[in-house]
């Protein structure tokens, strides 16, 4: 399922994870040649992003969501 991206955090190995608009979470690493994601790297390119939508398995398999939309 499609899902906004409508913001971020860093995890505990400090990598880059989505919060999708479904409650879900979604890592977006940037980890070349085989994730290739330069703009999760910078604050700017970040937000350029906010909006656009990613591919969410866990609503696909009916995933309860990770976090709570108020």
């Amino acid at each position: 399922m499609l899902t906004p991206i409508i913001g971020y955090h860093l995890d505990d190995e400090n990598h880059w994870v989505a919060r999708l608009a479904c409650g879900h979470f979604q890592h977006v690493r940037h980890q070349p040649p085989f994730i290739n994601r330069p703009w999760v790297l910078k604050q700017s390119t970040r937000d350029e992003k906010l909006g656009q939508k990613l591919n969410c398995i866990k609503c696909d398999q009916g995933a309860a969501a990770d976090f709570s939309i108020t």
